[in-house]
């Protein structure tokens, strides 16, 4: 997928809320930070179990399974379990719409 796709409106995203989304069977967390969107790759890099439903804390989110830290801004893995990070996705904002593209194969 080179193209971007819409997740949702601005204003359906609310500042410390997040929508899970599939792009062509990969599943994409989109997170409100304070205004500012980012996007992760639902997957925990220490067992490839998913991160929704792991809670958020400033801009980390804590996998449910074992507490495995990653940085939601960089994708960066911050505590064990997990040494490797999970892949982040380009976020723009068009027309009040929120859009990510899987930039892997560019």
């Amino acid at each position: 997928m080179n193209e971007w796709i819409t997740v949702a409106r601005t204003e359906e995203v609310g500042p410390g809320e997040r929508r899970v989304i599939d792009v062509d069977d990969t599943q994409i967390i989109v997170f409100n930070l304070a205004g500012q969107y980012y996007a992760i790759e639902d997957v925990c890099t220490h067992d490839g179990g998913q991160l929704t439903g792991g809670t958020v804390e400033g801009d980390q989110i804590v996998c449910p399974r074992h507490g495995a830290r990653f940085c939601i801004r960089t994708g960066a893995a911050l505590s064990a379990p997990a040494y490797d990070p999970t892949r982040t996705f380009p976020v723009r904002i068009e027309n009040s719409e929120i859009q990510v593209r899987d930039d892997r194969w560019d």
